[in-house]
């Protein structure tokens, strides 16, 4: 176990090493199924579906849902979905970005993407990183391409103590004057006009005239790495939820066919609420399973009844008591790093799960020997929401929501346990085992 959980963990951060956004996370995802045997799916095909064969679609080049097919009646055996996210907090590039300062700085225009811990964004080497849209010969389908400046080419630098004395005791990030990040310095070499978009065309070797847009993040670029005495933690950015979706991904590429049809939905856009075409509120799982069932039973009714033999475990990272923040948390419901996932309870349904629904998960950790915690909010703290609520407005599953215990959650560099990520994946095996 030491080894196979240690080669985990450095998988999970070679994984988010390389993948810098949303695209890059979907790119690698799409390439780990089709070197195990997935074929992919196209929304605007007709498809031709076997039963215990190995396939994928994405959407938007951002989310991605896989699936294994079942042996059995889909009517009788249902799906066994895994879910996750791809996205992350962060900064991204506004249109026309480029903002210049006394003709001599050079800093780029941005804006917050979902609840980033802001403060964690100053002083710290950044990259640019996301998808670009070119022309081509059909207006309705433009090129897309990837970008990844593998430099530190920007940064945002604090301003001194010595002029903001209060520095220490609180400081207002204002989002659109502290936040934005220096590029360069201005030159007489230097070319003012589109000079992202210059950059762009270097980096991908298009001619400037082909961008149309883009979407662009910043991103960390420090690499992640073990830390802790004898190594027990991951620090790293996007663990979450990063971590869930290489979990979920492993899992999944390791199963064998069963008679229920095994299933790892990666949405995109958890982050700012999942109602995008590419997150979990949008009908893109909904049309996948019902594409899957009418494959093998063409009829309303035995959609319906896949769906109430069905089960979803929504894996979005959980908080992990804090060791200098301990009255933040439930006196008694309070996991730690390395104790085992997290099955997360919220009594006004911001999580899906219940009595019925917490025991199938402590059923499967307990039959491959991996503990659980419990998780609730402070009952003087409001706590957020994830997938599983979320995806019940278009699929009324039974749900269970869980997720590994971290510390910095939505840092620019996070910290979880070596330990649990082992153990959620063999969870995550242990579901698909049915």
């Amino acid at each position: 176990m030491i080894e196979q959980k240690y080669k985990l963990a450095d998988d999970l951060i070679e994984f988010i090493d390389a993948s810098p956004s949303p695209f890059h996370a979907v790119r690698n995802i799409k390439a780990a199924l089709i070197k195990r045997g997935f074929k992919e799916l196209l929304a605007g095909d007709s498809w031709d579906l076997r039963r215990a064969t190995r396939y994928f679609i994405s959407k938007n080049d951002s989310a991605v849902i896989a699936f294994v097919t079942g042996t059995g009646k889909i009517e009788e055996n249902g799906f066994h979905v895994v879910a996750a996210h791809t996205d992350s907090p962060g900064l991204k590039i506004k249109p026309a970005p480029e903002m210049y300062v006394n003709d001599k700085y050079l800093k780029l225009n941005v804006e917050v993407y979902g609840g980033a811990i802001l403060s964690t964004w100053f002083d710290r080497p950044l990259s640019i990183a996301g998808r670009v849209s070119l022309k081509s010969d059909n207006p309705l389908k433009p090129i897309a391409k990837y970008l990844n400046i593998k430099k530190p080419i920007a940064i945002i630098p604090n301003v001194a103590i010595h002029l903001n004395r209060e520095v220490n005791n609180g400081q207002k990030i204002e989002n659109q004057k502290t936040l934005l990040p220096l590029l360069a310095m201005i030159n007489e070499h230097f070319e003012k006009d589109r000079f992202l978009q210059n950059l762009i065309a270097s980096e991908l070797r298009v001619n400037v005239d082909e961008i149309l847009d883009f979407d662009l993040n910043l991103a960390n670029y420090g690499k992640g790495m073990l830390i802790g005495l004898n190594n027990e933690f991951i620090s790293a950015g996007k663990l979450d939820d990063l971590a869930m979706v290489h979990a979920g991904i492993q899992a999944l590429i390791e199963s064998k066919p069963t008679e229920a049809t095994q299933v790892m939905a990666c949405f995109d856009n958890e982050e700012v609420g999942s109602l995008s075409k590419q997150g979990a509120g949008s009908p893109f799982l909904r049309s996948v399973l019902q594409r899957i069932s009418y494959q093998f039973k063409n009829d309303i009714e035995s959609f319906y009844r896949a769906i109430s033999h069905s089960f979803l475990i929504s894996a979005d990272m959980a908080h992990a008591l804090h060791p200098n923040y301990q009255e933040k948390h439930d006196p008694v419901n309070h996991p730690v790093i390395n104790g085992g996932p997290v099955i997360k309870v919220n009594a006004n349904q911001k999580y899906t799960t219940d009595s019925d629904s917490s025991a199938v998960y402590e059923m499967l950790c307990r039959n491959v020997n991996v503990p659980i915690q419990k998780y609730v909010n402070h009952s003087d703290i409001k706590g957020g929401s994830t997938l599983g609520s979320i995806s019940s407005g278009q699929l009324d599953f039974r749900s269970v929501d869980i997720g590994n215990p971290m510390l910095a959650m939505h840092s620019i560099r996070e910290l979880a346990g070596v330990d649990d990520h082992y153990w959620v994946m063999k969870s995550f095996e242990e579901f698909y085992r049915y």
